[in-house]
């Protein structure tokens, strides 16, 4: 029996590998419909083989789940050790759990009805229930029942089984135990306080990384009471959980040190987890066929279906550039079954366009679309076979455009050859239908080929000629060509080249792109270090693998099933994580859990509120989803501290979260929401000024839905400032804008100067008692008429103004030109004036050497030479000047 055991820390062997079916047939089974994803795999690696034993790492990869890697390490030891007992109850336990049925969902509590006759039928509902269905209310979201349900009985076989392996300290049953009090697996109530003290208790035991992650949540949120809120215990086993290899509790960190919760705001700290994440994410992206995994977004904030957190228009996300523009004959309000349809219509009537997006539709899938390969698969060979013949010849009656389309189309039908996607994998057909749509200049065919030349996939490896198809489909913008350009760039030393492609890339979302641009920020190659750069690379390449660290899909499942619970559980694992999304749904889903005003709030029963830490809790995430950039959510935290939901009342903070959205120019919610306070002194000065404003502007930025509630506070503020302005009040009433002042140049200044003197003038003919504007008045306006009977040249013409003007900005520019000249003629003259003394300094100075050497040469006995006429001041000079000629 000692060879079907794994002993070790965490996990047995047989009970262990029973477990991980059991926890993939748990999703299938549970109250949330968790369906185990196609590609989950299970892989055992000898790692190292020493002493008695070797270690065994196991990697499981459930991407429907939570889409977690959990890797778990167990020696093989021989003997019996204490972690075998209890393995055969754990066995027996699963054996019963498997044909247990899952229960039915429950209605949602606060679907919106729609339609005339939706929203009669819904409100009729309400008013039966509230007439003869009258009881207590249900249960909050997040809480735990003081009086468990009676179980069925083979679950009540199973628990026992299971609680007694527990006691023997069994870690399979232990988990299975936490996981089916958390999650309410196989019909079991939920009980977060026993799940709490189940996790406990197997951390405890063997430091299951798991488990600590999962207390790390628990204290972080304080679920349904379970616990109390202690962020500090809750870092501290997130801490533990990521040392142990546990990915969620990685991102976790990674969001908590780049936002300081609960720990010194430190970029390093939180690059260095989201490193770890994001080297996952892209391990994982690579480990799929060629091209790697292609990653469906999931997620999706749950109020934006119903319009935003304020209702349609009211919202950022449903007003302005965000607005339906879609008139009554648009589809811009089209649901999505409807584009199918439509679209199918048109594919059978021959729109090769509609067969095509039919055939994308299908092949990339969505949140509300599986994929479905084989559909894929068939409209594209209807478009392909409307231009190719069966040997692959063009057809003769091909119409305009069709050769575009056909080539997509074998883009797309050689990459599933390639990929194997809803065929068995074919590389020579591959190959044949990319070297067809190659030859229409295809940018998928392109890159697809070059992929097949890089790794040498059906044909000859040649990295030359694979860089020339990657470098064509990069030139068409097809951001997986440009990151391979990127890479193969990077590779030849070439990083200013490889991070624009990159950038290229990145604008078009392309998770590898996001992945080297944060290693070579990371490690300052090509560019300065940026850690804060780092981090927000390598968060965008972690939450593009959802599938991986997150159950968005589950946690949509069950929303639109009406299990709001499970939703709000799977939500809120992923709103820890740092996910705007989850955040920002846990927010919305406990603010609509009570709703103010309904039929059944009514109800003589229904006086409890929400418990003060579900308000409390919201107001957490609606912060976190606010700084990270979520105008919405910055509107709805100042609502709370408003009203003082969840906290105590400060219309001080209010305003501020109110300003901080107000100043993106994108929330007429926000504006408003400050007018008000302006208008009525709550958290800002009282300033009916300032109120009319910020009226103003929420209507200058939702013309259509603002219109109205504006326009009734304008008519009421406007009664407020009249009353206050008669009464003398303190508060600053409305005034007229001042009108801005325009700068006032020389121009103005003239023709305002010619402008007073012409008032002058005319007030001097109205004080002598004539008609300035009668030009045959007085001798001084007389005309002289020409023979012709017309007035002669003497009559007054008025300049225009504007050529007033631009004669008198020609005068100017030519005195400044004049001015100009003359300067430089002076300084031109100066120059030479400097130079000719130079010169002239230096042939005195070359004569006054030339005589001091004559002098020299003199024979001192002689007299000196006085010159022929002696110059004034000598004493011959009066002789010379009387007529003497002797000296």
């Amino acid at each position: 029996m000692s060879s079907l055991h794994i002993l070790g820390k965490n996990k047995t062997g047989f009970t262990r590998l029973v477990f991980c079916l059991l926890s993939i047939l748990s999703r299938a089974e549970s109250s949330s419909d968790r369906v185990v994803d196609d590609h989950a795999t299970l892989k055992e690696d000898v790692v190292s083989q020493r002493d008695n034993g070797y270690r065994v790492q196991e990697t499981f990869y459930d991407s429907r789940r939570k889409g977690q890697t959990i890797q778990q390490t167990a020696r093989l030891k021989r003997g019996v050790n204490e972690y075998d007992l209890g393995s055969d109850e754990v066995f027996e336990a699963t054996t019963i759990l498997r044909k247990i049925r899952k229960s039915h969902p429950r209605p949602s509590r606060f679907a919106k009805p729609s339609g005339v006759f939706g929203t009669t039928a819904y409100y009729a509902k309400e008013l039966f229930f509230l007439l003869f269905m009258n009881k207590p209310p249900q249960p909050d979201i997040l809480s735990t029942q003081e009086q468990q349900p009676k179980l069925s009985q083979p679950l009540s076989q199973a628990i026992r089984l299971l609680e007694g392996a527990a006691r023997e300290h069994n870690p399979d049953a232990i988990y299975i135990l936490a996981e089916m009090n958390f999650y309410g697996n196989y019909t079991h109530p939920r009980n977060y306080k026993e799940s709490f003290r189940r996790y406990r208790q197997l951390a405890d035991l063997n430091g299951n990384s798991s488990a600590q992650h999962m207390l790390g949540l628990m204290y972080s949120t304080g679920i349904a009471g379970a616990v109390e809120t202690d962020q500090a215990k809750a870092t501290l086993y997130h801490s533990f959980a990521a040392k142990g290899g546990e990915t969620r509790s990685q991102m976790t960190l990674g969001f908590r040190h780049n936002n300081g919760i609960a720990s010194p705001k430190s970029c390093e700290e939180s690059v260095k987890y989201y490193k770890r994440v994001a080297d996952k994410a892209i391990a994982f992206s690579r480990s799929g066929p060629p091209g790697g995994y292609s990653m469906v977004k999931e997620s999706y904030r749950l109020a934006d279906e119903e319009g935003g957190v304020y209702g349609e228009g009211a919202s950022v996300s449903s007003s302005g550039p965000n607005a339906k523009q879609g008139g009554p004959n648009s589809d811009a309000h089209a649901a999505f079954e409807d584009v199918l349809e439509y679209l199918d219509l048109m594919s059978r009537k021959g729109d090769l366009k509609a067969t095509f997006s039919l055939g994308r539709l299908h092949y990339e899938g969505s949140r509300t679309l599986k994929r479905n390969y084989g559909a894929a698969k068939g409209y594209f060979m209807d478009v392909a076979q409307k231009y190719w013949s069966r040997d692959g010849k063009i057809k003769s009656d091909v119409g305009p455009g069709i050769d575009r389309l056909a080539s997509k189309a074998a883009g797309h039908i050689g990459r599933m050859f390639l990929r194997g996607e809803g065929t068995k994998q074919d590389l020579t057909k591959a190959k044949i239908w990319f070297q067809r749509g190659i030859a229409n200049g295809d940018a998928l065919c392109q890159y697809s080929l070059g992929l097949m030349y890089l790794h040498g996939l059906g044909v000859s490896q040649d990295p030359i000629k694979a860089a020339d198809f990657f470098a064509a489909a990069a030139d068409a913008d097809l951001a997986s060509a440009q990151v391979q350009m990127g890479a193969l760039f990077l590779d030849q030393g070439d990083v200013s080249t490889a991070a624009k492609y990159f950038d290229h890339a990145a604008r078009n979302n392309h998770i590898e792109a996001y992945y080297y641009l944060a290693e070579l920020s990371n490690q300052g190659v090509g560019r300065d270090r940026s850690c804060n750069e780092a981090v927000v690379y390598y968060k965008i390449v972690a939450e593009k693998a959802e599938m991986l660290l997150s159950a968005f899909q589950d946690a949509n499942d069950a929303y639109a099933d009406g299990d709001l619970e499970t939703a709000l559980v799977e939500y809120l694992m992923a709103a820890e994580q740092g996910f705007e999304v989850g955040q920002a749904n846990v927010a919305y889903m406990l603010d609509q859990a009570q709703p103010k005003w309904s039929l059944r709030s009514l109800n003589i029963f229904n006086r409890k509120k929400s418990p003060f830490s579900d308000a409390a809790l919201a107001l957490v995430y609606w912060t976190r989803s606010a700084k990270q950039r979520n105008i919405d959510s910055m509107v709805k935290m100042g609502d709370y501290y408003l009203e003082g939901i969840g906290t105590t009342a400060d219309s001080e903070k209010a305003a501020l979260c109110y300003q901080a959205a107000a100043e993106s120019m994108q929330s007429a919610q926000a504006m408003w929401n400050m007018g008000w306070m302006h208008e009525n002194g709550v958290g800002l000065e009282q300033d009916f000024h300032l109120a009319k404003r910020m009226y103003d502007q929420a209507l200058e930025t939702n013309p259509t839905e603002a219109y109205l509630p504006v326009t009734l506070a304008l008519f009421k503020l406007r009664l407020r400032s009249a009353w206050n302005t008669a009464t003398h009040g303190k508060v600053n009433s409305i005034r007229d804008e001042p009108a801005p002042r325009k700068p006032f140049s020389f121009t103005d200044f003239v023709q305002h100067f010619l402008e007073a003197d012409a008032a002058a003038y005319y007030e001097a003919l109205d004080a002598a008692g004539r008609d300035p504007n009668d030009p045959l008045e007085g001798n001084e306006w007389e005309t002289t008429v020409g023979p012709d009977g017309l007035p002669g040249d003497d009559v007054y013409d008025e300049i225009d103004e504007s050529i007033l003007e631009s004669l008198i900005i020609l005068g100017l520019m030519g005195l400044l030109a004049w001015l100009v000249w003359y300067r430089q003629q002076r300084q031109e003259r100066r120059r030479r004036e400097a130079d000719e003394r130079a010169r002239g300094g230096g042939v005195v100075a070359d004569q006054a050497g030339v005589v001091g050497e004559q002098d020299a040469a003199v024979d001192p006995r002689q007299q000196p030479d006085g010159g022929f006429f002696p110059p004034p001041g000598d004493p011959n000079f009066n002789n010379w000047v009387v007529g003497g000629v002797g000296h």
